[in-house]
Order: structure tokens, then sequence, then C-alpha cells
């Protein structure tokens, strides 16, 4: 188990208490994502998918869709949370699935945790299992330079727009539309929507 894995491992219940449901989730980030599903066709996957409640969320709204996580007590609790829908023990940077076997691709602040250089690898894997057109919602915390912070859980990066679009680019993918929000009292977080040209 990665020192990652391990330390949301350890601050799993925790996490799951004060994030873990869709009553916690900003209403500007649910509109986002409802207006991202009008734009996908095809099989989803959530891609560090947490305890589950965005994956059932997708499901909800009439997709199939699998997640797939690799921290095993958010994977144990999303599956007996929803036991419709179908979860997994499994690394954004070796997903085990087939090349263009998705539709779209919901990253909800799964890339975190990657330093500047290997956050390469999930790009390149979202990019691999999309098909061509398909898209990518992408959850990050916004900053003017790279930059490493202490995260509740474990330390995790902070990205300008433009370095995060241009690696985006340069793994195959254009950015159509952007957001920002930057809330008192929080850090400020942004998503990009990108498609897989």
């Amino acid at each position: 188990m990665d020192a990652v894995t391990a330390a949301y491992s350890r601050r799993a219940a925790d996490y799951i208490e004060l994030l873990g449901s869709m009553e916690s989730v900003h209403p500007a980030d649910l509109r986002l994502i409802d207006g991202w599903l009008q734009t996908v066709d095809g099989p989803l996957l959530d891609a560090g998918c947490g305890p589950g409640h965005w994956t059932s969320h997708l499901a909800e709204a009439g997709f199939d869709v699998e997640g797939i996580d690799r921290v095993p007590s958010f994977v144990d609790r999303a599956s007996s949370s929803y036991p419709g829908v179908p979860f997994a023990l499994g690394s954004i940077d070796a997903i085990d699935r087939p090349d263009a076997s998705f539709g779209g691709v919901l990253s909800w602040f799964s890339t975190i945790h990657h330093t500047p250089g290997p956050i390469q690898v999930p790009l390149a894997e979202f990019a691999r299992v999309l098909r061509p057109d398909g898209g990518l919602v992408l959850g990050y915390f916004v900053a003017d330079a790279v930059e490493r912070f202490d995260h509740a859980v474990t330390p995790a990066y902070r990205w300008p727009a433009s370095e995060l679009r241009a690696l985006l680019h340069a793994n195959g993918f254009e950015v159509v539309d952007e957001t920002a929000r930057a809330e008192e009292g929080q850090r400020p977080v942004g998503a990009m929507v990108c498609r897989r040209v």
C-alpha cells in the first residue's frame, strides 16, 4: 500500500463523514457535472471514486458507470451503499480497462496528490481509455504557481490553469470549458471540461 492510499485508509471514516455524500457537494459543482453529462455519450468511469456518491449520481442520471479507487475502505463503502453500481479497486495510474472503453471520465480531485511530473501518467491513462471525442472533467486546486500544500489527509498540489491546460493538451485533450471558485475560508478550486481529440 503506497503512502497516499495508506493515508486515506487511516482517514477514510472522517472523509466519508465530511465529503462522502451528494449533500456535501457545492451547487456549482453539481451544475457543472450535470451540464457535462448532457455532452457525453457511452459508458462513464468515475476515476478515483472515493466512497462512490458521484458514481451513484451518474448512474441515477441514466449512465452505465463504474467507479475505481485504490483505497479498499472507500470501495467497500461504495459497494455497500450503492449495490447496483459496480466498483473495483484500481489505480488511475494504470486503469485496468481496454483502450477507448469509455465515453466520459470524471476525475474529481483524484489527481491532486500527483507531483508535477507523474501527473502526466493518469492524464495519459484517461486519454487512452476514452473514445475519440470522449469527455473528461478534471477537478483541481487552483494557485498562481504549482505548489505543494498540506492537505488534510496527505500533501497535495495546487495548479495554475495555464500549466494544467498545457499538460492536458500534451496528453491529447482540448479544454472546452473552465471554471474556478474562490470562497472565503476555503481553498480556491477549479475544474476543466475537456474533449479527447
